[in-house]
């Protein structure tokens, strides 16, 4: 961790429209980093059950327990990265972290470009503040202690925009249209990177094995009880295996267990936010003719039950984003059709992964804006030390200079681009 302060032989800081600016700034040293990163390995290693027990307040244990191991992940691959990428440094960064993965995106928008920043500060969402904070607690002393300037506050988003205004780069989580609110208010040569999310469409095709067909979809799906933008929100199925694989799907979902989210054993728990509730409630309601398993909502229980619904080909469909537990099939007949859907104007600017099982006829590396993901599920591709989503404009974009560029993220490379530029 490099220290806040200028360090001797630099050029002198100035300020260029209340920014810090550091003309011809060093890149991160290669033996800085790699003395930092053990001891923040070793912080998330020796606080885990106390970070689990905080993660489980928004996630099932299953879905908290594999967010701690992607967060060591991603933090043991910070040196590579780095190395790779070559970022330089940046004066300061502001962040609107995520209402979900709080270690996750803690480490991915905050401990990680510590390395590379001089002052960092993120901003939790309103709705899980107290559970961020906490995750700030236990970790936050720990990069403070290697030198950085570190702070996590639950201020007002009125408040968090003068930060941002002061800052070399923005990362902001959230709808599209908030990001495009907060884009116009941030300096002309300021670096924003947009996070937004994508329906993820999954295929099983006529060539399919389809326990494994069966196994992703729910994996893809039911990931922290449907709520992560990574999980499918619409599964495309060919004809010829359609009954077979709904069945399958059918009957795995009367064997989800749903319960406390604390209990390891727990798949599908309470959801934590109210409007996904409503959400889920009023599309289930909508579609009742095309429910096959499940469709109940309680909504004082903030429960919706595993459910299955299975349309026929709707080209004029494009599925909400669920977070919830609602796998949903359809089913089509020639992959024109999907490639047709894809290039849809509703899904060009949404277009994030596409999750190929068994249909040679659909191959990367992108087909219109998605990513093409071959017999592989979207967590199985997410990689905290890469760029992350697709090339859909609301699904990821870069902004600088005025330029607006749609294309998967991670803001070292974005910071070394700027740099070159």
């Amino acid at each position: 961790m490099h220290s806040g302060v200028i360090d001797e032989g630099l050029d002198t800081a100035f300020l260029n429209g209340g920014v810090l600016r550091l003309p011809h700034a060093p890149e991160p040293s290669p033996a800085g980093v790699e003395r930092a990163v053990p001891g923040l390995v070793d912080a998330l290693l020796e606080n885990r059950e106390e970070l689990l027990s905080v993660l489980t307040r928004v996630a099932t244990r299953q879905a908290a327990g594999d967010e701690f191991f992607r967060s060591l992940r991603a933090l043991s691959g910070a040196p590579w990265e780095l190395m790779r990428n070559s970022p330089g440094r940046l004066g300061r960064l502001a962040a609107f972290l995520p209402s979900n993965n709080l270690l996750y995106s803690y480490v991915l928008f905050g401990v990680i470009p510590s390395l590379y920043t001089d002052e960092v500060r993120l901003r939790p969402s309103a709705r899980v503040a107290p559970a961020a904070m906490a995750v700030h607690e236990i970790l936050g002393p720990r990069v403070r202690a290697l030198g950085g300037r570190f702070e996590m506050a639950p201020v007002s988003q009125k408040e968090f925009l003068a930060d941002c205004a002061r800052s070399d780069a923005v990362v902001f989580t959230g709808q599209p249209d908030n990001a495009v609110t907060v884009a116009a208010q941030m300096p002309h040569d300021a670096l924003f990177l947009s996070f937004g999310s994508g329906p993820n469409p999954l295929v099983v095709g006529p060539e399919a094995d389809l326990d494994a067909a069966c196994r992703s979809v729910l994996a893809a799906r039911l990931y922290n009880s449907g709520q992560d933008c990574l999980c499918t929100d619409v599964v495309f199925v060919h004809r010829s295996v359609a009954r077979d694989l709904v069945g399958r799907l059918a009957d795995a979902l009367s064997a989800v267990r749903v319960g406390d989210r604390r209990d390891p054993d727990t798949l599908v728990a309470p959801l934590v936010y109210p409007d996904a509730v409503e959400g889920a409630a009023e599309f289930l309601a909508g579609h009742q003719e095309f429910v096959v398993r499940g469709g109940g909502v309680d909504v004082d229980r903030a429960v919706v039950q595993p459910s299955l619904l299975h349309l026929p080909w709707q080209e004029s469909f494009h599925p909400p984003e669920f977070f919830s537990p609602v796998v949903l099939t359809m089913e089509y007949d020639h992959p024109r059709q999907i490639e047709q859907w894809l290039h849809s104007p509703e899904e060009d600017v949404r277009g994030m992964y596409l999750q190929v099982f068994g249909e040679p006829s659909l191959q990367g590396p992108r087909i219109g804006t998605s990513v093409v993901s071959a017999e592989r599920i979207t967590f199985d591709v997410e990689d905290g030390n890469r760029p992350f989503g697709g090339h859909g404009l609301q699904a990821g974009s870069v902004r600088v200079g005025g330029t607006v560029a749609a294309r998967p993220l991670l803001l070292s490379a974005e910071a070394a681009r700027r740099a070159r530029s």
